[in-house]
């Protein structure tokens, strides 16, 4: 006989897959220059999809939106 805890972390888990499942996929392609600066992007970085932009134009387009918020 399964217990409420029991019950419950099965719940929990099958709930987690589930989100786990419906995440969207990022299988668009990615590039090997930035659009904004002309500087090459990591291979770890390409490798999320549908990346555009480096690490450091990414964190500029970011931090204008945030303070337009």
């Amino acid at each position: 006989m399964a217990d409420f805890a029991d019950m419950a972390s099965d719940i929990e888990h099958e709930r987690l897959q589930q989100s786990l499942q419906n995440r969207p996929q990022f299988t668009a392609h990615s590039n090997y220059e930035c659009d904004e600066c002309g500087e090459d992007i990591p291979a770890q970085r390409r490798a999320i999809g549908g990346v555009t932009l480096c690490i450091k134009c990414q964190t500029k387009l970011e931090s204008k939106q945030k303070h337009y918020r």
